[in-house]
C-alpha cells in the first residue's frame, strides 16, 4: 500500500562479508568435514567437589578460564544447612531469653495484639497497647495493613437444622479496621 517513496530504504550489503568466526572448525585446504564428534582437549570432572582434586588444579591452570573468573569477581559461598542452624540457634536464644526481643512476638501475643488494636478507641490507646507488647507503633501499623485476626459479619451467620437433628452454622468472615481508623 501506497508509493515506494514513501516506505523507508531499505540497504543491503553489496557483497556477503563472512563472519571472523565462520570456518573456524572446518579442515583446512578442501578437505572434507568428518563427522566425528569433536573430542574435550580434556575430560570434565563428573561433579563438583568440597576439596580441590587434580582436575580442578588443571582447570585453575587454564589462562582462559582463569581470565573469565576473574571477570566473574569473587563469589560468596553459602552453606544452606549453616544459615538454617544460625537462624534456629538465634531463635533459641531469644526464646530463652528473659526478656523478649523487641518487635518479635509469638503467634498467639500477635493475635492478642491485633484483636486489641481493633477496639482501641483511639492513638493512645495503640500507644500503650504497642508499650505493653514492646512492638514499635510503625511496624504495627504496616503489619495491620496486611493482617488481621477473624472477625465475623453479623449479618451473614446462618444456621440450618439438618433432619438428623444436627446443626450447621455458616458465616463469612470480614476484615474490620480500628474504630480510631474509620
Amino acid at each position: 500500500m501506497g508509493s515506494a517513496s514513501s516506505k523507508a530504504a531499505r540497504q543491503l550489503p553489496k557483497t556477503a562479508t563472512k563472519p571472523v568466526w565462520a570456518g573456524a572448525r572446518t579442515p583446512g585446504s578442501g578437505q572434507p568435514a568428518a563427522h566425528a564428534p569433536p573430542t574435550p582437549s580434556r575430560a570434565l570432572p563428573a561433579a563438583a567437589s568440597d576439596t580441590r582434586t587434580e582436575a580442578i588444579e588443571q582447570d585453575a591452570g587454564d589462562p582462559d578460564f582463569l581470565a573469565k573468573l576473574h571477570t566473574l569477581g569473587a563469589v560468596k559461598a553459602v552453606n544452606h544447612a549453616q544459615h538454617v542452624h544460625a537462624v534456629r540457634l538465634q531463635a533459641e536464644r531469644e526464646a530463652g531469653a528473659a526478656q523478649p526481643a523487641r518487635n518479635r512476638l509469638l503467634a498467639a501475643a500477635l493475635h492478642d495484639v491485633l484483636e486489641e488494636r481493633k477496639h482501641a478507641r483511639g492513638p493512645a490507646d495503640v500507644d500503650r497497647l504497642t508499650r505493653r507488647y514492646e512492638i514499635d507503633a510503625d511496624h504495627l501499623d504496616r503489619l495491620a495493613r496486611y493482617v488481621t485476626t477473624p472477625a465475623v459479619d453479623p449479618a451473614s451467620v446462618q444456621r440450618v437444622l439438618k433432619g438428623d437433628g444436627s446443626e450447621v452454622t455458616t458465616m463469612k468472615a470480614m476484615w474490620t479496621e480500628p474504630s480510631l481508623m474509620k
